[in-house]
């Protein structure tokens, strides 16, 4: 998973292996800590909203799994405390 941060928005690239954990039904987290503190985002199959908690944020895709897996699209745009784009980021050998 790849993360990138803006002051108003999060963009999440996910490889193959990743969406289809989330199809089957997996969690997935990704982290950064350092001493008293960090971030996490967690991409979550089985809930439905974008949420904000402190450090946390949950980004649900119950709503958007259909989509997400769809090959004509490269992804979904979901609101939340900020906006979430959740992106496939496949290798060209994966492409048809």
């Amino acid at each position: 998973m790849k993360l990138r941060w803006t002051s108003r928005s999060l963009r999440v690239r996910l490889d193959d292996l990743e969406v289809a954990a989330l199809l089957g039904g997996e969690r997935l987290e990704a982290a950064l800590n350092w001493p008293g503190g960090g971030w996490r985002v967690v991409l979550d199959p089985h809930s439905a909203e974008v949420v904000g908690d402190g450090p946390r944020l949950t980004v649900g895709l119950q709503g958007s799994l259909a989509q997400l897996a769809d090959p004509h699209t490269e992804g979904v745009r979901l609101s939340g405390p900020v906006r979430v784009d959740v992106e496939k980021d496949y290798r060209p050998e994966h492409l048809e």
